[in-house]
């Protein structure tokens, strides 16, 4: 009984909590979007504190340094009212009118909660902002000049910047922050709109403050897209070291990432960075140092002119060629978005640049149009065993490899005495080969005797191909060595065999027919090797792998025949494009 007493008078307070716990939840609902409003009207309150505290550093720091520094003749005077531009009316007007004003009603927000009044009162004077957003792209431009112009001008600002009132941050950070304020207000206003009730009598007061803001802040909306872009070459020309004369409003930051660059005479690859912008691409070296600079420009190459075209390369997956003016780079990044980022940004330029319309030609070997005006790809040590003018070998002492500036083939000293000025390099004196020297000075150079039956270029032959690719070649007890072999479309009868892909002259050729092929593996011969023997005459041959041997013997087994072989058919695809491993190299040397 007295269970059954107190079970009643338990559940008779659980049905009227119900009631309480719903007129509460609504209560609450309420409480949030009151608070909703108080938390926006907090923010406006401390970010106005904050960019007061800025523009009280921009007018009374370093505006009044600068000033006073200019008073004693330094620099003119004109020079730093022009980069502040109105500077101290905006600090004065947010410092002794709005803040205070601001803080005042934060202060009574119990009892009067609203902001609409205060700002459709003064956001009339916004309007001063036009005059100093106008006046941005100057500013900067003035900055610049007098930093690189007066070492007074430079020191003053360096020595306010290094304080810890700075932040961190250069003059150039502070003076964004008014171009950036108008469409603060706007964005805070907006979001207090959604918030505050309909039939709220601060409604009215705050749609008129939106619009007013609205309006100014029109005149920020595309300064905005420059400031941020701005932003970012700040923070670039701080990388850079504050060499690079990159803060212009002309420029526009495009992409930026870590690559790796190929080396032109070998294949070693080097760390690198690049900075794509609008009209140029800077290619940099990272610094290894605490804080400071982190990058050094090494190349800065214009995009007028410029050409990009995918590679392939044995070595490295996903390269592309970047031919400039100024230099030939081989690079391995991201290909679909560096490509795509480089295209763009080409096509841009062309648009603005009409008579630049071939810009985006696929990168081909320098026409003798071009010889001297622009940097040539550098055919690499590595693709060539002799000269390319002479077809003598290389060897580290008496014939060693240069690079003709003007073209970039590989040729010994006695083919490249010579020095011609080159306009890609500021018409500096460059040593080249002899058919450069003959073109660009017009001089008459001997005729070489005609070509003997080896002379003919393996690239020209890997073009036009049955097969090509590399081999492991031994012949009678001589070692093993990494060969070129190319059957010839014109001469399917023959192998030819080069000590590098782009070598102007083979080794030796082989007449297939009439030959035995002998494809068994023995013991002391690697893995995937046949031969091909004619009487007392062996050559051994051994592939990267069984697959590929097979596709060589196929053609092989027919040539010896004396028919003419077919290209043999891997995956749905045409074999005279190599094997896997051997496509990269010889599509990059085919270029």
């Amino acid at each position: 009984m007295a269970r059954s007493t107190a079970a009643q008078a338990h559940h008779q307070p659980s049905v009227n909590n119900t009631h309480t716990q719903t007129n509460q939840r609504y209560m609450l609902l309420y409480e949030t979007n009151e608070q909703k409003l108080f938390k926006i009207a907090s923010e406006l309150l401390q970010t106005e504190k904050a960019y007061v505290a800025r523009l009280n550093l921009l007018d009374q720091v370093f505006c009044a340094k600068l000033m006073e520094e200019a008073n004693k003749g330094t620099f003119p005077v004109d020079v730093v009212k022009n980069i502040f531009s109105n500077i101290v009316s905006i600090h004065a007007f947010h410092s002794q009118f709005l803040l205070p004003d601001l803080e005042k009603r934060m202060g009574e927000w119990s009892s009067t909660p609203r902001i609409g009044d205060i700002l459709q009162k003064l956001t009339p004077f916004l309007k001063m902002y036009a005059e100093y957003v106008k006046n941005f792209d100057k500013a900067m431009e003035l900055l610049k000049q007098w930093t690189d112009r007066s070492p007074q001008f430079k020191a003053i600002i360096q020595e306010i910047q290094s304080q810890e009132v700075c932040g961190c941050l250069t003059l150039q950070h502070h003076m964004l922050e008014p171009v950036q304020r108008v469409p603060r207000y706007e964005m805070l206003l907006k979001d207090y709109l959604k918030k505050l009730p309909q039939d709220d009598p601060d409604r009215r007061d705050a749609e008129k403050s939106l619009e007013i803001i609205a309006m100014a802040a029109t005149h920020s909306n595309s300064a905005i897209r420059k400031s941020e872009n701005l932003k970012k070459l700040l923070e670039i020309y701080e990388m850079l070291g504050e060499e690079e004369d990159i803060v212009h409003p002309s420029n526009e930051f495009i992409k930026e990432g870590h690559i790796l660059k190929l080396a032109a005479r070998n294949t070693s690859a080097m760390e690198r960075y690049l900075f794509l912008f609008n009209n140029m691409l800077l290619y940099c070296v990272p610094k290894f140092s605490l804080g400071g600079p982190k990058y050094t420009v090494r190349t800065r190459i214009g995009i007028d002119g410029m050409k990009v075209l995918e590679t392939t390369n044995e070595d490295y997956p996903h390269t592309f060629q970047v031919s400039g003016k100024e230099r030939m780079l081989e690079l391995q990044i991201d290909v679909v978005f560096i490509l795509q980022a480089f295209q763009e940004t080409i096509e841009i330029f062309q648009q603005k640049n009409e008579s630049f319309k071939n810009a985006l030609k696929d990168v081909e070997e320098v026409s003798k149009a071009e010889l001297g005006k622009r940097a040539p790809r550098w055919i690499r040590d590595n693709e060539v065993t002799m000269c390319m003018m002479c077809k003598e070998p290389f060897n580290a002492l008496t014939r060693r490899r240069h690079h003709c500036r003007a073209c970039g083939y590989v040729v010994c000293w006695k083919c490249s005495d010579n020095k011609v000025p080159l306009e890609y390099d500021g018409n500096k004196m460059n040593k080249v080969c002899r058919d450069c020297f003959s073109i660009l000075t017009g001089e008459r150079v001997a005729e070489g005797k005609k070509k003997g039956i080896l002379e003919i270029e393996a690239a020209q032959f890997s073009g036009s191909s049955i097969m090509c690719g590399f081999l492991q070649y031994c012949e009678k007890n001589k070692p093993w060595q990494k060969v070129w072999c190319v059957i010839p479309e014109k001469e399917c009868l023959v192998l030819y065999l080069y000590g590098a892909p782009q070598d102007v002259k083979a080794q030796c050729t082989i007449p297939l027919l009439g030959y035995s092929v002998d494809d068994t593996v023995r013991p002391t011969e690697p893995p995937a090797s046949f031969r091909l023997s004619q009487s007392k005459s062996v050559h051994n041959f051994a592939a990267e792998s069984e697959e590929l041997k097979q596709r060589w013997l196929k053609v092989i087994r027919v040539a010896v025949t004396g028919e003419m072989p077919e290209c043999p058919q891997t995956n749905g695809g045409n074999a005279n494009m190599m094997d896997n491993n051997n496509t990269q190299e010889a599509a990059t040397d085919s270029t």
